[in-house]
């Protein structure tokens, strides 16, 4: 059933890039889809449903589209650029595929399977608080009750989740951007484009123009020394991975080391460009979304080092794989995107 459900998934990503037969005949189901949540939208707006101040600004950084956008490296950068100007950041999130019934804290030592891959990442990459909860409003809460020096709240992902109150808005998108503009489930967008928000964030490997949407920022990926899922201390810059060991003359020539690249994240082609554009040639194996690595998917793999996310790595911390190495990624963020939100959260306009 799940090879079916990926074999599904692929071909709607496929189509969401474009409006054919497929995205066309959906439309009525679009139709429905935007009723609905407008509705649900217009409820808030008119304080028919009540929002929840959590008593501290938040800043949500989401989507409109289906899919990863690069939202949690933002995160990670937003609470380090937000601690520079002074502030203590907290953060929330769903925590995808979290096996939780309450609003629960994220350490660096919580199982990937309680906390969720992203709020593990995000906890250990900042050491920041991270709580969980399916309710937002809730999570945001319990962390407020727990540590009462945070001053902000960061909260990865969560823009439709209306109920809770918040003081900026980002938008993440990566190169599909909005892709054929349909609504689920013709098309990727879980609100319309033209929905307002403080700041949209281009999530752009491939060098594509920005749209000429206000206050619209590149999101620069830059890629790290990977490190060695057994050994972490041990590090290794992208460069040794791209071709054979050095060799002596005298020495018989040695074969290219075989390299693969796995990503479980919502476009692992993200990845298997940062790796290109770091001079390696990778054999590629994308994964779904939140890969839960149950079983080892390399068993059968051929090669001399296995590059994985970050993301996927939280999930393998029990492996005993020589071959694993994980490639970090860090979010260079516009410094005038960082003004732009420390300025509203100090109750005062960008200049």
């Amino acid at each position: 059933m799940s090879g079916l459900a990926s074999r599904i998934e692929s071909r709607l990503t496929r189509e969401w890039q474009r409006r054919g037969p497929l995205a066309w005949a959906l439309t009525p189901l679009a139709a429905v889809f935007a009723a609905i949540s407008g509705a649900r939208r217009a409820a808030y707006a008119l304080g028919w449903l009540k929002t929840v101040h959590v008593g501290v600004p938040v800043v949500v950084v989401g989507n409109v589209t289906v899919g990863g956008t690069g939202k949690t490296p933002t995160v990670i950068a937003l609470v380090d650029a937000l601690r520079a100007a002074g502030f203590t950041p907290g953060v929330i999130s769903r925590g995808y595929g979290a096996k939780i019934e309450r609003p629960t804290p994220v350490t660096s030592a919580t199982p990937a399977r309680v906390a969720g891959d992203e709020p593990l990442l995000i906890a250990r990459r900042t050491g920041a608080p991270v709580w969980v909860s399916p309710d937002r409003v809730a999570a945001a809460q319990a962390l407020r009750a727990a540590h009462r020096d945070v001053d902000v709240i960061i909260s990865d992902d969560g823009l439709q989740h209306y109920r809770l109150e918040r003081d900026v808005e980002l938008v993440v998108f990566d190169h599909r951007l909005g892709g054929n503009g349909f609504l689920l489930p013709a098309g990727p967008l879980r609100e319309t484009l033209s929905r307002s928000r403080d700041a949209t964030l281009i999530n752009n490997p491939f060098e594509r123009a920005l749209p000429p949407w206000p206050n619209t920022f590149a999101l620069k990926l830059e890629p790290g020394e990977a490190w060695h899922l057994s050994s972490p201390a041990l590090h290794r810059p992208l460069a040794q991975f791209a071709s054979a060991p050095d060799q002596q003359p005298a020495q018989p020539a040695q074969p290219a080391q075989r390299i693969v690249a796995a990503a479980g994240i919502g476009s692992p082609e993200r990845f298997f460009a940062t790796l290109r554009g770091a001079g390696l040639a990778p054999q590629t194996m994308p994964l779904p979304d939140h890969y839960a690595f149950a079983t080892n998917p390399f068993t059968d793999v051929k090669a001399d080092a296995i590059l994985v996310t970050e993301k996927d790595a939280v999930k393998l911390s029990a492996w005993n794989d020589a071959r694993i190495w994980v490639v970090p990624v860090v979010a260079a963020l516009d410094h005038r995107l960082i003004t732009l939100v420390v300025e509203k959260l100090r109750g005062r306009p960008s200049a």
